[in-house]
């Protein structure tokens, strides 16, 4: 396997050669080295001399190994190989080093590692996108549903692959509308999961949606198991116009795409996007959504000195990308006016104290009763069996939505109404609705530039 090989100077010149010979002696076969910096075992004016042509690293570490492996004939490296060590690479250092490398399709490998590429195979036939995060409950969902709407409107005939660890164990389709209360529940008394994402989906966008499962997810985001890729091929035979691929948790979709949104939340964005292989899915993705913009006392997150080293570290990464703060509006799929309600919902309290608010003055119900307990069934039922009267159950379908929520309601002789997440940008922000625009635009032009059959 010919190989890229990362060097410093904070080994001796013999030693690093010698670490050569072993890598040959290993099956690896080193065509080129990024010289990293380091001074310490190097003489004076002395050149690293390992029998390679050497490429030297001129300030930032991540750039330089990009312009390294895109300045090289494409298939003339393999893989990465890294022989180099703290104090020149620290542990967040080497992280982006190996996003680097795996957003180019190439394993990372070190002395008791390897890292390899989360996604692979051949691209689909039609253009892609993808909506992945940063981790559970950041509003992939909401995010992959106003992808679906915008390229709706748009007449391109999207469909959603949503690959969720609820997922069918083969993929199944619910065609736009198809989705009933009365299906949920037989999805229940078959002891199948009635919440997974693409039954969302399928309730919230008024598109045709494909359910996969995964199961496991490695750091840079690759499933043990998954039937996405299934999914994903299913929708193409189906004549989607556009596929919409919706990652799980943290794992992505393990099939190339044209143009990507990364979703992650405003708690945690700052340290899922600059450590670990945060900076792996920073690397994939066009346009960044940040959710929930506003903390518990409704200021904007991104006015906060801590977001500006944010967008810095996105501008440094990714400078072509689109960042955008957002927060996710509650929409109820039917008329909820005047109405007593009882809304249960995954976003933590202060949040959900808020969405309450805001369905109030927006949709002119009056919330009755408020639980954030819908991924705690124990918690969800022990709140809704104390609650007072109520006359609709508003519910995310999320989690434990319709087996302890939607049951429950029902036998109190309520009404249930779900709940859609809309994200939309706030104050001060760029227009998301644009900004989808213009992702799914780069998508097409992507497909069409590889003919459909090689990936952007």
């Amino acid at each position: 396997m010919k190989v890229l090989v990362l060097v410093d100077g904070e080994h001796y010149p013999p030693v690093t050669r010698w670490a050569l010979e072993t890598a040959r002696s290993r099956g690896l076969e080193p065509v080129a080295a990024l010289f990293l910096g380091g001074t310490e075992k190097l003489r004076p004016g002395e050149d690293l001399e390992l029998g390679l042509p050497l490429i030297q690293a001129d300030g930032d570490l991540t750039a330089a190994l990009a312009r390294a492996l895109d300045g090289l004939d494409r298939g003339a490296i393999e893989a990465v190989l890294d022989v180099s060590d703290e104090p020149v690479l620290g542990y967040r250092e080497r992280m982006e080093l190996v996003a680097v490398a795996l957003v180019r399709g190439l394993p990372y490998v070190g002395g008791d590692f390897r890292f390899d590429p989360p996604v692979d195979g051949p691209p689909l036939g039609v253009p892609t996108i993808a909506v992945i995060g940063t981790g559970k409950r950041t509003g992939k969902t909401a995010a992959a549903g106003e992808v679906a709407r915008t390229a709706l409107a748009a007449g391109m005939n999207p469909i959603v692959v949503a690959m969720g660890r609820g997922g069918p164990p083969r993929p199944q389709v619910a065609e736009a509308g198809s989705v009933t209360l009365e299906r949920l529940f037989q999805l229940v008394r078959s002891g199948r999961h009635a919440a997974s994402d693409y039954l969302e989906d399928a309730v919230t966008t008024g598109v045709t949606t494909i359910g996969a499962r995964r199961a496991g997810g490695g750091l840079a985001g690759r499933p043990v198991a998954t039937n996405a890729r299934e999914a994903a091929e299913l929708a193409v035979g189906l004549g989607a116009g556009v596929v919409v691929l919706e990652g799980s948790g943290a794992s992505v979709p393990p099939v190339p795409w044209d143009a990507g949104v990364l979703v992650t939340s405003a708690a945690l964005a700052e340290k899922n996007l600059t450590e670990y292989l945060g900076p792996y899915r920073l690397l994939l993705s066009d346009l960044v959504v940040v959710t929930m913009g506003h903390s518990p006392a409704g200021r904007r997150i991104s006015s906060s000195e801590n977001f500006s080293v944010l967008r810095s570290h996105v501008k440094r990464l990714r400078g072509d990308a689109r960042l955008i703060v957002a927060d996710l509006h509650p929409q109820p799929l039917g008329d909820v006016e005047g109405k007593d309600v009882f809304f249960t919902t995954t976003a933590p309290g202060p949040v959900a104290d808020r969405q309450a608010r805001s369905l109030e003055a927006n949709h002119g119900c009056r919330v009755v009763g408020l639980s954030a307990r819908l991924a705690d069934r124990a918690g969800l039922a022990r709140e809704m069996d104390g609650a007072g009267g109520y006359e609709v159950l508003l519910t995310e379908l999320k989690a434990a939505a319709v087996d302890v929520a939607c049951e429950r309601a029902i036998a109190r002789g309520a009404d249930v109404v779900f709940v859609d997440n809309r994200p939309v940008a706030v104050d001060g922000e760029p227009d998301l609705g644009e900004a989808l625009r213009w992702t799914i635009g780069l998508a097409i032009e992507r497909h069409a530039a590889r003919g459909g059959s090689e990936q952007a």
